[in-house]
């Protein structure tokens, strides 16, 4: 069985206008090109997207969070809907609790719309737990919003969680015919 390569790598301002495109595919417009640049341009940001050779070096999904004291606040988890259910959103969640632990945080947090079932059965994949609601807080239809919290990421023995992940998501791609190629 042949293999598509998956990278993963930090964005930067050559990949604005895929960026954006991305953002009005999954979320209809929800950043501008200026808050993306913005969240390139911040020490306390980081945003992550994947690419494939097979796909021309198409975005492929992205992610984001800010470093907000010890608290990673994941603000963006975004897949090309052609490439869903293929183990991407799992690779850039596993690489977006990676990097945060990277910085010495110490636990992950974001918001997520109640009916999306499929981003929480994810997050619920990776440890996430319920924490509140927030009520309406998406202005598109008032949708409310789950609150969900990781800790711990930033203790010695979470490598073995880290490692068991990292099996979860090359075994997750390998059915979709991808392998991760680590850069």
């Amino acid at each position: 069985m042949y293999l598509h390569e998956l990278k993963i790598q930090s964005l930067s301002k050559e990949n604005l206008s895929a960026i954006v495109e991305l953002d009005k595919v999954c979320f209809g417009g929800l950043w501008s090109k200026e808050a993306y640049q913005r969240e390139m341009d911040s020490p306390n940001s980081e945003i992550i997207g994947t690419f494939s050779s097979q796909t021309g070096e198409k975005l492929l999904g992205m992610g984001c969070f800010w470093s907000i004291l010890e608290e990673a606040h994941i603000t963006i988890l975004a897949v090309n809907p052609q490439y869903h259910r293929q183990g991407i959103g799992a690779t850039l969640l596993y690489s977006l609790i990676t990097a945060a632990g990277d910085r010495g945080l110490e636990r992950a947090t974001l918001e997520v719309r109640v009916s999306n079932q499929a981003a929480i059965s994810l997050y619920e994949k990776f440890g996430f737990k319920a924490a509140g609601r927030r009520r309406r807080y998406y202005r598109d239809n008032n949708e409310d919003a789950l609150i969900l919290w990781l800790g711990g990421i930033h203790q010695p023995d979470f490598s073995e969680t880290k490692a068991n992940w990292y099996n979860l998501v090359t075994k997750a791609l390998s059915k979709s015919n991808w392998r991760l190629v680590e850069e």
